[in-house]
């Protein structure tokens, strides 16, 4: 039964943003993301997440993190993006590209397992955890691949959070240029507000709009990773069915059956939630919506991302990170690093 798992990061929702309010300094989302690692870690608590809470949990890190994907949507308008000027926009994606193929690479070259690579790539270089959760669901990433991306999004944004406010001045940047370079560089919009808000509305205001930017990229990355998975999945299918050998009888063989699994495991080629990101979009974008509808659909969209968080970060096992950890820790912190100079540099040059 789903419910007790539900309720259970529901409560914990509402117990990030309590903490939230007492230190405000701190996103609500990340504080969704430490209280689900520190759940994690209570002897006690596991064989509970494992067993009846599981079902729950699952329910809330995967449909709960599209439905709140898709109500993100309604904070983008084109209009504001437009605004911002095609240098902009183009150094905006072009960070984006960038610093995906960096992490990619990174990823692989220091050999991290399965999907990690693709996560922590998709994370640190478009919307922190909630890409994360979003390109994990395309790919069918297992929890444990997912827990540590997850806690190093968590990790390096608060970082941000920290560092970038330290190097404002010595590095001469204006309260436009601060905002800039945070809302380019800085993973979660939780974390971009956090940051931004530091230097004043003026700041906030396009760090918001640049990292929404970002956010856009989502669409487009996920969908190209949909139909990689297809075209891979195709492919093992061809191969799966391939006659080898004298002709078999008429009976089903294990080709054929491997076949069928690789025919229902085959991804939309635009996944339902990416659609409805898109017409949420669209919708922000070309209908003059009521600011109470919006408030509400913010609500919701941060309730249904926390919840999804909190049952994410149950699943890091920080014993396993620090033993196994290390070099997907330096993967972090170096597209942390990649991205933050590139925000940088983009900024000088605009």
């Amino acid at each position: 039964m789903w419910l007790r798992g539900v309720l259970v990061a529901a409560l914990a929702a509402l117990a990030a943003w309590g903490a939230h309010i007492v230190v405000p300094e701190i996103p609500l989302l990340t504080m969704a993301v430490v209280l689900g690692i520190v759940v994690g870690q209570i002897p006690d608590a596991r064989p509970m997440l494992a067993g009846a809470l599981a079902p729950g949990l699952s329910v809330a890190a995967k449909p709960f993190m599209q439905l709140g994907i898709v109500l993100l949507g309604l904070k983008l308008s084109l209009v504001d993006i437009a605004a911002l000027g095609w240098a902009t926009i183009v150094s905006t994606v072009a960070i984006v590209l960038v610093t995906f193929a960096g992490t990619l690479g990174l990823g692989r070259w220091f050999g991290l397992p399965g999907h990690q690579p693709l996560l922590i790539a998709t994370g640190f270089s478009i919307c922190g955890a909630s890409a994360i959760g979003a390109m994990s669901g395309v790919v069918k990433a297992k929890d444990e691949e997912t827990a540590t991306p997850i806690a190093l999004v968590t990790l390096c944004g608060t970082l941000a959070i920290a560092v970038l406010p330290l190097l404002w001045h010595p590095l001469g940047l204006s309260t436009l240029q601060f905002g800039h370079w945070v809302g380019a560089g800085v993973h979660d919009v939780g974390q971009v507000v956090a940051t931004a808000q530091i230097a004043g509305s003026g700041a906030l205001a396009v760090a918001l709009v640049v990292k929404l930017t970002r956010v856009l990229m989502l669409a487009p990355v996920v969908a190209v990773a949909s139909i990689a998975r297809r075209h891979r999945l195709a492919t093992f299918e061809a191969d799966a069915v391939a006659p080898v050998g004298p002709p078999a009888a008429d009976a089903p063989t294990v080709t054929d059956a491997a076949a069928r699994r690789a025919r229902s495991k085959r991804p939309p080629i635009l996944p339902l939630f990416v659609a409805g990101f898109i017409c949420a979009m669209l919708l922000r974008t070309l209908v003059p919506l009521p600011e109470a509808l919006l408030e509400a659909g913010d609500l919701l969209q941060t309730a249904f991302l926390a919840m999804a968080l909190f049952a994410l970060g149950t699943a890091v096992n920080l014993g396993t990170l620090m033993r196994t950890g290390g070099r997907a820790l330096a993967v972090g912190l170096l597209s942390w690093a990649l991205i933050a100079a590139l925000a940088f540099g983009a900024v000088q040059l605009s």
